[in-house]
């Protein structure tokens, strides 16, 4: 509870800026559903021992994460507009260095002791949820080829379509050569990559629409 009340309190003018994004009112405008992404080979195998909303410390580790901390606040709505609250957000990623928690990561880049790299995090009231973590680096996936920063999420709720999708950075280079991204048209990439809504706390802003089954 006192790492939930200290990311309440550090998100800040991070928070704020993206609760003026997302609005007061809990029905937005129509929207498509969020486009499905790949799973990926490295989905955890082994749950965290310490599974709260904050990636960027291990609890019982002494050492914090390495890299930059930043903030994800994001809504799950469905393609009507309405918040979609009580859905679980399941959410992993690469560390710093571009390596993921996980047996089956070839990376040569070090694993981080300190980086939790996976947390499932409900929505709440209007359809909103927020962690803290750190920017994602990039990784080789064969010759000319490096994957840009990303996250990756699997959203579920009884009465929706499973969505597994990744969330994309603005403004990386490797999103324009990326093979995943790139399949996609260009509406489609405008719904995978957040929002920066603030600078200190650095945050961004990512909208889920899920699919009515």
């Amino acid at each position: 509870m006192k790492r939930r009340n200290f990311l309440l309190h550090t998100a800040g003018g991070g928070l704020a800026a993206a609760g003026t994004a997302l609005g007061a009112n809990r029905v937005s405008p129509p929207q498509p559903a969020t486009p499905s992404e790949v799973q990926g080979p490295f989905y955890p195998v082994f749950a965290p021992a310490d599974q709260d909303f904050d990636l960027t410390q291990v609890e019982g580790y002494p050492v914090q994460a390495q890299g930059r901390p930043i903030f994800i606040s994001g809504t799950v709505q469905d393609t009507s507009g309405q918040a979609v609250e009580g859905a679980t957000v399941d959410l992993w990623q690469a560390n710093a260095a571009g390596r993921y928690r996980h047996p089956h990561d070839r990376n040569p880049a070090p694993l981080d002791e300190g980086f939790q790299g996976w947390a499932i995090v409900p929505s709440g009231k209007a359809g909103r949820f927020r962690f803290r973590t750190i920017f994602p680096g990039a990784y080789p996936v064969a010759e000319g080829w490096d994957r840009p920063p990303h996250i990756h999420f699997k959203v579920s709720k009884r009465g929706y379509e499973e969505l597994v999708t990744q969330m994309y950075f603005p403004g990386q280079a490797l999103n324009q050569k990326d093979a995943l991204l790139q399949r996609k048209s260009p509406e489609e990439q405008r719904l995978l990559i957040a929002e920066r809504v603030s600078r200190d706390p650095e945050t961004y802003l990512f909208r889920i629409t899920l699919q009515k089954v």
